[in-house]
């Protein structure tokens, strides 16, 4: 699964990375632990371009009874994406790429101690989620929300857990925006574990235990 990343590129190079022409507009801090239902920061192409913004994690879907269901879905499973109610119809109409720069899992040591990584690619540089978003609305609430894409863990990701979030080559990037794709096979396709040998991690400080501490400490490894 995913339940923590981090983003903390600046704007420019965020703006610059996913060509994002309403950048002016978009206003952002740096988060070293993004944590479910939470606002993520999602990008979008229309008839313009890339668009960006912000969709809360953990995917509402529009026809829900109730919003809690959202904590409950902050992953899809890419091998059944293209099957579940909840995410069928989004796979081929409501795609969105969810921006990060790392993210974290936890491994089980003696006395079920868990100590948390971190997974980033060796460039440091910024990537894609591949996600899906949907629209819920009530008589007094609108909620955009989201969820992030897992498939099977790379022989990197394996030694600590057996699932990573998707992350999208530039290429696939492209296929998962573009709203004339609907070919589900395709789509699947791309979902595939990162090149490991583009990847790095590192053992990283218990304070990502808590999303109540989004610092810049959190990297450091204790």
């Amino acid at each position: 699964m995913c339940g923590r990343y981090s983003l903390f590129a600046n704007r420019n190079e965020l703006v610059d990375r996913f060509q994002i022409i309403n950048g002016e507009d978009l206003e952002w801090i740096e988060r070293f632990n993004i944590a479910p239902s939470q606002n993520v920061l999602a990008i979008v192409k229309d008839e313009h371009g890339n668009r960006a913004g912000f969709l809360k994690w953990g995917l509402v879907p529009s026809w829900a009874n109730d919003p809690k269901i959202g904590f409950k879905m902050i992953n899809a499973r890419a091998e059944t994406a293209d099957q579940k109610p909840s995410f069928k119809r989004l796979l081929k109409r409501r795609r969105c790429l969810i921006a990060a720069d790392g993210f974290y899992e936890w491994i089980k040591q003696k006395d079920n101690v868990r100590k948390p990584y971190r997974f980033e690619l060796k460039t440091q540089e910024p990537f894609a989620f591949a996600g899906l978003w949907d629209r819920w609305e009530s008589e007094d609430e609108v909620i955009h929300s989201c969820t992030i894409i897992t498939t099977e863990a790379n022989d990197l990701v394996k030694e600590v857990h057996d699932r990573m979030p998707v992350i999208l080559t530039k290429d696939a990037e492209e296929i998962w925006l573009d709203r004339s794709v609907e070919d589900t096979e395709r789509l699947k396709g791309i979902l595939l574990p990162y090149d490991m040998e583009k990847m790095a991690a590192y053992p990283v400080s218990t304070l990502v235990n808590s999303p109540k501490n989004d610092t810049r400490e959190i990297l450091n490894s204790k």
